[in-house]
């Protein structure tokens, strides 16, 4: 009897800005492992995701929404972006169920349909997103304008939120993986560095209720992460140093709030999250500090890590 072959491989999710890629990502690897926000371009560098199965092993990557880019920063999230492109074996391109079809979704197919062409390239797999927000109607004109929209390998309607689907897209994906070895190890869900992750989660927090502007204005920088000295194994604490940096003092005072307020409020919903991470408790320290226009400045970007 032949036993079934094992499939690993990379997939990217990929998308206009808040269609819904970081929430599909966390649904498809069962954890959170990419922040999520109701601001668009909430994403700023790629996030690895692992999904493992005792037949196949699938490492998705999170990408910055693809827009049509007014900033130094945008530019490279944009060829970020394109670069992790070439580098997969599916591409999983997201569509919200609940938003027409416009000319963000026909632009990222036009470039799909380029990088696809004339060679052996990754497979395309148009995903409807947040299908739980629509009628049964308005998804079925939805996919029929995404249909129109391409020549893809497969289209399936999502809900990361309810899990519709979500165990059917991951077995789409990994038919169309090569065959392979496993290539993390068993129980690994990410290879994102825990101070990239933390950083992360500081800026899911502080995005939170905010003004339309600040989110492409916040950086956030893990600047220490260390165990506090003189505590035993059942009493660990980690000192963790946080610097949020944004263009204006104006932002400056949005994230710190009225007597500190709003930054207590980021600094509790934050270190939640992290101790969850860690699985230790954390003394946050939180900082604002103002880095005027930096993400026009070369030199600021990639202090920043960009």
């Amino acid at each position: 009897m032949t036993s079934t072959p094992h499939r690993s491989g990379f997939a990217c999710l990929i998308g206009r800005p808040n269609a819904g890629k970081s929430t599909l990502t966390n649904a498809l690897v069962g954890q959170k492992v990419a922040i999520t926000s109701d601001r668009p371009q909430t994403t700023r560098h790629t996030v690895r995701g692992i999904v493992s199965r005792p037949d196949s092993q699938l490492v998705l990557i999170d990408t910055p929404g693809l827009h049509r880019p007014r900033t130094l920063l945008g530019e490279r999230l944009n060829t970020l972006v394109t670069d992790t492109l070439g580098e997969v074996d599916v591409i999983l391109f997201c569509l919200p169920a609940n938003q027409k079809v416009g000319p963000g979704d026909r632009f990222i197919a036009s470039q799909l349909a380029e990088i696809v062409s004339g060679r052996r390239g990754p497979k395309v797999i148009a995903v409807a997103t947040k299908s739980d927000l629509v009628t049964k109607e308005q998804m079925a004109q939805h996919l029929i304008d995404v249909d129109q929209l391409g020549d893809w390998a497969h289209i399936i309607p999502v809900s990361a939120q309810s899990r519709y689907q979500v165990d059917e897209l991951i077995d789409l994906v990994v038919s169309e993986l090569p065959e392979g070895p496993q290539l993390y190890p068993d129980g690994e869900l990410t290879d994102e560095p825990e101070s990239v992750m933390v950083a992360e989660l500081v800026r899911e927090a502080a995005l939170e209720g905010v003004r339309d502007e600040l989110p492409h204005s916040l950086a956030v920088v893990v600047e220490e992460m260390s165990l506090r000295p003189g505590r035993d194994e059942d009493h660990r604490l980690i000192d963790v140093r946080v610097n949020l940096f944004v263009e204006r003092p104006s932002q400056k005072s949005i994230i710190i709030g009225r007597g500190g307020a709003r930054l207590k409020a980021v600094g509790t919903a934050a270190r939640r999250e992290i101790e969850a991470l860690l699985g230790d408790k954390v003394f946050l320290d939180l900082h604002v500090k103002v880095a005027k226009d930096w993400q026009r400045d070369p030199k600021q970007l990639g202090r920043l890590g960009f």
